[in-house]
């Protein structure tokens, strides 16, 4: 394919002129996937008058963008349609387009593989079409997380192929995604960037693009620091909530309410942050970023110890959530086999409808597989993939259905939810969440995050069935 020309920026001065196009000037930004990451970025973007341009591979998902139509709960279709009607988004999937861009942002998934090994197929792939039509005075920002040395070792070479050089003729950085869906406060404008290149010009470059319409950059010394803060981050919580699950396992075999160690905990002024337990990890990051960096270090012959530790005590929480069910139905004189047990949530966190590595879906399997006949309910998750072959629809949350489920499990803590009527109706509650805890404070039933008995008050319960209840939490 015949290259556009560009300018010579083997010359300083072409270069810098670049640079201030990038900063200053009519410019194109292409983002390449328009998921979580990359729609609300193309979003921000047009709305200081960039004329952005998304790329994706689904076709449906370009026909909603097209059409004005968001599949992404922190972009509404107003928002949508606003930067349609003034012609500064279009979608499409024809990646020739992306020689007509002045910068471009890669936001692929980055998931792991059955072995939890990284599988950065989608970035290959992304930079391969980017490469194809690579020309001189492109910024190319990899923001897909991924492990420290991606982008020089893998995103560079595809790039450079046609003798094409960072720094000189194309700027390369890596500046990592930092969304937090279903966040009101922070979000693409307002959360600082990191940005790390490939040599400082390539770090200026993406400075003053991303300083257009982000309120704060966080220039730092190269593409692997960038690269590594942002595994860093999700490993700071993963391994924190790791160490407040496992207190929570500990504070149950003591019979101790972990909710309110942490919050007596919490008091302290200094050298504390407040992290909670839960049913386990889930979403895009943090039970897949840690295993990232693991695997590279395993490469250079090192154990991620903390990360691994962390790792097995996450992902055993939704088993013992499963077990919670299983007490608090023993205490009730039900068995587990034939009882009907009523999921409330099964997106991986609150006010979401993100269902990706949510615990849910364990904690589904390991009680069908003790012979419970399982549903949901979940408003942000009205079908859910629970297999490549079974599909699953969530149940409308009625008192009917609360009544009559013999166990009701709160996994996602939506913000919709009316927990004083899911607290009066269910005969048996198991909140992974603490969601009901000043229900249960206000009713005097139960201390907060008890596991609760109803059809009859706590203390009419034969004394076995009542100890058991009682002294179950997490």
């Amino acid at each position: 394919m015949k290259r556009p020309p560009g300018l010579s920026l083997g010359v300083a001065g072409g270069r810098e002129a670049s640079i201030a196009k990038l900063a200053t000037g009519d410019v194109v930004f292409g983002v390449v996937g328009l998921g979580y990451v990359g729609l609300p970025l193309a979003v921000e973007a047009a709305r200081t008058g960039i004329r952005v341009v998304g790329f994706d591979i689904a076709p449906e998902v370009v026909a909603g963008v097209e059409q004005g139509r968001s599949h992404i709960p922190d972009v509404s279709h107003e928002e949508l349609v606003e930067v349609r009607r003034n012609g500064l988004l279009s979608a499409t999937t024809e990646m020739s387009m992306l020689g007509e861009c002045d910068a471009v942002s890669i936001c692929v998934p980055t998931p792991l593989s059955k072995t939890r090994d990284p599988d950065i197929s989608a970035v290959l792939a992304a930079a391969e079409a980017v490469g194809a039509h690579l020309s001189k005075g492109q910024l190319i920002v990899l923001e897909s997380t991924t492990y420290p040395g991606t982008t020089r070792d893998v995103v560079l070479p595809i790039l450079s192929r046609e003798g094409l050089r960072a720094g000189a003729d194309f700027f390369l950085c890596f500046s990592p995604e930092r969304v937090d869906p279903a966040n009101d406060t922070w979000g693409t404008r307002n959360i600082p960037k990191v940005v790390g290149g490939v040599t400082p010009e390539c770090t200026r470059a993406a400075e003053g693009f991303y300083s257009r319409f982000v309120d704060r950059m966080v220039p730092v010394s190269s593409l692997e620091a960038a690269e590594m803060a942002k595994i860093l981050e999700n490993t700071f919580r993963a391994v924190n909530v790791g160490l407040v699950n496992e207190m929570a396992i500990i504070a149950d075999r003591l019979g101790l309410d972990i909710w309110e160690i942490i919050d007596a905990a919490a008091t302290k002024p200094f050298g504390f942050m407040k992290f909670t337990p839960g049913p386990g990890l889930g979403g895009h990051c943090l039970p897949v970023d840690p295993h990232y960096l693991s695997w590279k270090m395993r490469t250079m012959d090192y154990r991620t110890r903390f990360i691994e530790v962390a790792s097995e005590i996450n992902w055993g929480m939704p088993a013992f959530v499963a077990g919670k069910v299983r007490e608090a139905l023993n205490g009730a004189r039900k068995a587990v086999n034939g009882s009907r047990v009523l999921i409330l949530g099964v997106a991986y966190k609150k006010d979401v409808g993100d269902a990706r590595e949510s615990p849910a879906l364990e904690i589904l399997d390991i009680l069908e597989g003790d012979g419970a006949q399982v549903q949901y309910h979940d408003p942000y998750v009205p079908e859910w993939k629970i297999a490549p072959d079974r599909d699953a629809t969530s149940v409308q949350l009625s008192d009917a259905a609360l009544r009559g489920a013999d166990a009701v499990v709160i996994v996602a803590d939506h913000s919709c939810f009316d927990y004083e009527r899911i607290f009066r109706l269910s005969r048996v509650l198991v909140d992974a969440r603490n969601a009901t805890a000043s229900v249960a404070a206000t009713t005097g039933t139960s201390t907060p995050q008890r596991w609760i008995v109803k059809g009859g008050a706590i203390g009419e319960m034969p004394g076995a069935a009542r100890k058991a209840i009682a002294s179950a939490s997490i």
